[in-house]
């Protein structure tokens, strides 16, 4: 049987957006976090390198705001970078407050927040040493400490194991009007669908990675936000722009362990087999040059020499160096047979961020009336056409607090007077052929990868447009008459997010930042500053 839960503020994400709004809003409203797995099994608790922030004295907010730009080729919002950047320096140091340790250049170092107090690295498109870190093993050391404070607080429910099916709308005439209510959400260690109401519903279910065949996400990134805001009537964005992280292990045990960027940020150089050196070639920032640039690069010389991997290097360095910076990579790359400090790492680009998504304001607020959105289901205007490196959990504190003091106003007035019915599945069977879920699961993500990857093509492009409606409709079909589970779930918004990053990708007929075409390789200087926005099907449905 269904159950019914009644709160102020539902959060369906529990990393470090949906945990920094729940703290931030839990002092004056009862608050629901869902997790459709484990707490710290999203993206976050997998970050390695940092924090962007101006700390430095010899940095300034205008050359973190300049530099964010310039990453972005030309699609940035100066608006939103500037407000993401301005709180940088109020956002770490809240951080603090909630217990993370970050690396220090004084050991003896006083625990409160001081000028000069903590190490900074620097990464890809960053003028300035400007990213504080906890050694190489950041969002853990985040997501650890918003998850303890956030199971302390009386106000703050955690519901693990729940996946949220989709959004419950007041199902008003007038579309500009509409407001959401809450959400279905899939018990799924009960396997009962359960109704969650509340005043204000917010989207922080991460990216969409996992719509290609190797990525660095982990196995939740699977645009379940995206997808249900786009199903909801929510304007998407930008969603061509998907960024691929240039060094993911290249190994057949592991295909998702990342060797962050501030390993090259500290001197690690990309080689080929031979050898080597070849950034040189491709940017004058050799290997420190934005995500989009350096993965291009590499994808362009393993297909020119048929090869399946290059090389990073950071062997050059002192051993102790290695070790005491990068101490998880070192021990993880180590358990696998290579050891940091003595020979180069094979590497390959993998799908790693989503820089488009659901469309909001300042505030977080989408479309809809109650619905809000933050971190990386959300466009925002701050990533422009790549993002730059340490940029993301920024962003995930600074809108998470922003969305906190408009929610805070919003669940002080009435709420809808509106009845909302148990999930019904009357007219659906327990499913016998869950292999079609597993094979459209494996070939969506196969043809993705191929098609609509680094590289991208006209042709290539229309090949996937028509894969993937033959695809959703075999999805829909499916839907329709078996029971939800959480794969089948997952493969309907991932279909989703595919249609939308194909569509998005026809779209822009030019090359910019992480949408490269083969058809159109210059930047058309008359679309600057235009993003791809699709506009979906005015009747948002729920089920």
């Amino acid at each position: 049987m269904s159950e019914f839960h009644d709160f102020d503020v539902l959060v369906i994400g529990s990393g470090a957006a949906g945990l920094t709004l729940g703290l931030k809003v839990a002092d004056h409203a009862r608050v629901a976090i869902l997790s459709k797995n484990k707490l710290n099994e999203g993206s976050t608790n997998w970050a390695q390198g940092g924090i962007a922030a101006v700390l430095d004295t010899r940095d300034t907010i205008e050359s973190h705001i300049e530099d964010t730009m310039i990453a972005g080729a030309g699609l940035c919002h100066r608006k939103t970078v500037a407000h993401v950047v301005e709180q940088g320096r109020e956002a770490i140091a809240w951080l603090v407050e909630q217990g993370v340790a970050f690396t220090k250049d004084n050991p003896a170092a006083k625990d409160a927040f001081v000028d000069g107090d903590y190490h900074l690295t620097k990464e890809g498109g960053h003028s300035f040493r400007r990213v504080v870190h906890a050694t190489d093993a950041t969002g853990k050391a985040v997501q650890e400490s918003l998850e303890d404070k956030a199971r302390r607080h009386p106000n703050i429910t955690l519901f693990e194991n729940h996946m949220t099916v989709d959004l419950i709308s007041d199902r008003h005439p007038d579309p500009e009007q509409r407001r959401c209510l809450g959400a279905y959400v899939l018990d799924t260690k009960k396997n009962c669908k359960d109704v969650f109401r509340a005043k204000a519903t917010v989207l922080a279910t991460g990216g969409a990675s996992r719509v290609y065949l190797y990525t660095s996400n982990p196995d939740g990134s699977t645009g379940d936000g995206i997808a249900m805001a786009w199903r909801f009537g929510c304007r998407v964005a930008n969603m061509e722009f998907n960024q691929f992280h240039p060094t993911c292990l290249y190994h057949p045990e592991t295909r998702t362990f990342l060797l962050t960027e501030a390993l090259r940020g500290e001197g690690a150089y990309l080689r080929l087999p031979d050898g080597e050196r070849f950034m040189n070639r491709f940017d004058a920032r050799l290997e420190l040059a934005p995500r989009d640039i350096v993965a291009r690069a590499i994808d362009h010389e393993m297909k020119r020499l048929g090869i399946q991997c290059v090389y990073l290097d950071i062997s050059h360095k002192e051993p102790a160096f290695i070790k005491e910076h990068f101490p998880t990579i070192y021990e993880r790359c180590l358990s696998l047979g290579y050891d940091l400090t003595k020979e180069r790492i094979p590497v390959v680009p993998a799908a790693h961020y989503t820089c488009g998504g659901v469309m909001t304001d300042l505030s977080g607020q989408t479309d809809v009336s109650g619905l809000y959105a933050i971190g990386e289901v959300a466009h925002t205007g701050l990533h422009g056409a790549n993002r730059m490196a340490s940029n993301s959990l920024l962003e995930c504190l600074v809108y998470a607090d922003s969305a906190a003091h408009d929610i805070l106003q919003l669940i002080k007035r009435p709420g809808v007077d509106f009845e909302i019915q148990a999930w019904d599945e009357s007219r659906v069977m327990d499913s016998d052929e869950e292999v079609v879920v597993s094979h459209n699961w494996n070939e969506l993500r196969h043809f993705m990868w191929d098609y609509v990857g680094i590289v991208r093509s006209t042709r290539r492009l229309e090949r996937a447009a028509r894969r993937v409606d033959m695809l959703a409709g075999e999805i829909r079909e499916f839907y329709s008459r078996y029971r939800v589970t959480p794969d089948s779930l997952e493969l309907r918004n991932l279909v989703v997010v595919a249609d939308l990053i194909i569509r998005s990708a026809l779209a822009r007929t030019e090359s910019r930042g992480l949408h490269y075409m083969l058809d159109y390789p210059k930047t058309d200087p008359y679309m600057d500053q235009r993003d791809t926005i699709l506009r979906p099907p005015k009747r948002p449905y729920t089920k």
